[in-house]
């Protein structure tokens, strides 16, 4: 059995989505004061390897408590796009032959390579889906989809509230989006069984995750 951990390690100053709060860990208390080691930590609920609920743009949408974690454990299926320029738009004839024999609780990962730049300016200029691809996989019974990007959808930092037409369609239909996720090009398996349990935040519009396949 082979564990393949796509998360990336939460540290200070690391990228966050334009406008984010930005994430700062520090000691709180040390061994040397006191005997035990407590770390302080400054985060958005959007941090690092991450999964959006519903509510984090659908007004009274399921909070990431509410989540029944059954959904985040199963097959997975990553669908390649790697190689694109920046900003590229990828569209649903782009990847459709991939998504033909999909099973309905599928999760689908989308691999850009994005996740090379991770922390490196040109992280933010990812290519991104189109909508229409979130209506596919909604149609062919995917409710979970991962990104190891920034964002599904194109990321503009100068804009304070930039259209979000991939998470309209896909958390507007009780979907889930994980986004940051790396090491997709270490999946060899076809559909390994994917895990990724979020902290359990009350009222939480989403939350960090620890993403992993299992390939046996």
């Amino acid at each position: 059995m082979q564990v393949i951990d796509l998360s990336h390690p939460i540290h200070s100053g690391m990228t966050v989505f334009p406008g984010d709060p930005a994430v700062l860990i520090e000691p709180a208390v040390t061994i040397a004061e006191a005997g035990v080691s407590v770390l302080s930590l400054e985060l958005g609920s959007h941090t690092g390897t991450h999964i959006d609920a519903p509510s984090h743009t659908v007004e009274g949408g399921a909070t990431i408590d509410a989540v029944d974690l059954g959904r985040l454990v199963g097959p997975a299926r990553v669908i390649d796009v790697s190689g694109l320029p920046p900003r590229t738009r990828i569209r649903l004839e782009d990847v459709r032959e991939e998504l033909r024999d999909v099973e309905p609780g599928t999760i689908v990962l989308v691999r850009t390579g994005w996740s090379s730049l991770f922390d490196q300016p040109g992280y933010l200029d990812h290519p991104f889906l189109d909508a229409s691809i979130a209506s596919a996989l909604l149609d062919a019974g995917v409710t979970v989809v991962g990104v190891d990007a920034l964002n599904p959808d194109e990321t503009v930092a100068d804009d304070p509230a930039p259209a979000l037409p991939f998470h309209d369609v896909f958390l507007g239909a009780g979907g889930l989006i994980i986004e940051n996720l790396t090491a997709l090009d270490r999946i060899t398996a076809r559909a390994p069984r994917f895990v990724g349990l979020p902290l359990p935040i009350a009222g939480g519009d989403g939350a960090p995750l620890r993403a992993v396949v299992i390939e046996e």
